[in-house]
């Protein structure tokens, strides 16, 4: 029926803003405020955020054992919607950990997968004592999956001290406006 079976470029190319097609990952110690971050720079961006820990809850909610498999899988789960999205031309955000060079590693091959531009967020909070409040007192946000103690996080933050490749560092005792601000304009810059 048809002569020629049409086709297209799967990445479209924009030479545009900052925000034509871009990955960007979240890093951080769970309890600093890389899900808040996310999720002001998706709105206004018009990016879509796609979380690891939501995805981790459903698993556990499924029957899956809470395990390094279940967040593996969520990490892949993740990435498989975020390339997708890419695909289809829209900027993601990725909210996560990122404490292992492994996770960090499957963004940096999503982004040459998908032609795409990566970007690295890091948020951080200097202050140990609001760090701390702040992990104790957000309550548990998933009906399945357990909130890290402050005690589980000593590994983690060894790992991401370790990290020595370009990204963004912001100290999340910062106001929302000012948070905003500065990774739009490290993003733009």
């Amino acid at each position: 029926m048809f002569d020629s079976v049409p086709t297209f470029d799967p990445v479209p190319k924009h030479d545009g803003p900052i925000l034509a097609i871009v990955l960007i990952a979240m890093a951080g110690l769970p309890g600093t405020g890389k899900s808040r971050l996310a999720r002001l720079l998706a709105r206004d961006l018009g990016a879509v955020m796609l979380s690891v820990d939501p995805v981790e809850d459903a698993f556990l909610r499924a029957g899956a054992v809470h395990d390094d498999v279940t967040g593996l899988g969520a990490y892949l789960a993740v990435e498989s919607v975020a390339q997708e999205n890419l695909l289809l031309g829209n900027a993601v955000i990725v909210d996560a950990v990122n404490d292992h060079p492994a996770a960090r590693q499957q963004w940096i091959d999503l982004a040459a997968r998908t032609g795409t531009r990566l970007w690295f967020v890091e948020v951080y909070l200097a202050d140990e004592r609001l760090h701390r409040e702040r992990l104790v007192t957000r309550g548990s946000r998933y009906p399945a999956l357990p909130e890290p103690g402050w005690d589980s996080l000593a590994a983690r933050a060894r790992a991401l001290a370790d990290w020595a490749d370009p990204r963004l560092r912001l100290d999340a005792s910062l106001d929302d406006a000012e948070l905003l601000a500065a990774a739009k304009d490290w993003l733009d810059g």
